[in-house]
């Protein structure tokens, strides 16, 4: 009997515990569940997340590098045609000169009436010197009035071309600006068609045609004329 009433009353202190410390049980039980969500939930989306951030800077990565992959995949005289119609997509009057042109100018840009000059080099190991942009600087002194001079590549440039650019009124343009450049021209607006524009060589008629790098116009005297251009209408 003894050993009946003493159960029942430790029962009933235990009970008294428990109910007079129920905010201290609730408590407990939400460290425990905030534990479990630390340990077991929240890094399995945690890891998702960070996997999707991933996969999404990755798939820009690989964007940028395929589209360059691609620019170094060009013929010299291609990529010179590709630069002339970029220019064209940003707003300049462009004209690709290539080797018809001294001092390795190979694209004028002109804005405003304002002429810009252009070199361009499809390097795909290569970096671009201190020599090759001090040539290019010494072609534009007698061309120059307040333009500038943009020197593109696909690829880099040595740490002394980019010294020796800084008090230049030159742009350098290595591979990843490029592409720069090419985001812009695609968030822009086509060029317009030229119109009764003849050709300054032989004064044939310039003939709109679709090329390999979009819309351009050569000499309707093509191929004893090989003029081209990407000249847009004022």
């Amino acid at each position: 009997m003894n050993i009946q009433i003493d159960f029942w009353e430790m029962s009933k202190a235990l009970l008294l515990i428990f109910w007079t410390l129920w905010p201290l049980w609730l408590f407990v039980i939400f460290i425990i569940i905030i534990r479990i969500m630390i340990e077991v939930v929240l890094p399995k989306e945690f890891k998702k997340l960070k996997a999707a951030i991933r996969s999404k800077k990755g798939e820009k990565w690989r964007a940028d590098r395929d589209r360059l992959q691609w620019l170094r995949g060009m013929k010299p005289s291609e990529f010179e045609d590709y630069i002339s119609n970029l220019f064209s997509r940003l707003g300049y009057k462009t004209q690709a000169v290539g080797k018809s042109h001294d001092g390795g100018i190979d694209v004028i840009a002109e804005k405003g009436g304002v002429k810009n000059y252009i070199q361009c080099k499809k390097f795909i190991t290569s970096e671009v010197t201190v020599g090759d942009v001090r040539s290019f600087y010494g072609a534009l002194v007698d061309h120059l009035t307040n333009g500038k001079g943009y020197f593109i590549t696909t690829n880099r440039f040595t740490l002394e071309a980019e010294k020796f650019a800084e008090d230049k009124p030159i742009e350098l343009v290595d591979g990843y600006k490029l592409i720069s450049y090419i985001k812009m021209a695609e968030k822009g607006k086509k060029a317009p068609r030229l119109a009764n524009q003849s050709c300054p060589r032989c004064r044939g008629k310039l003939v709109q045609k679709n090329g390999k790098f979009g819309v351009f116009y050569g000499c309707s005297n093509y191929p004893k004329c090989t003029y081209t251009t990407n000249l847009k209408n004022n």
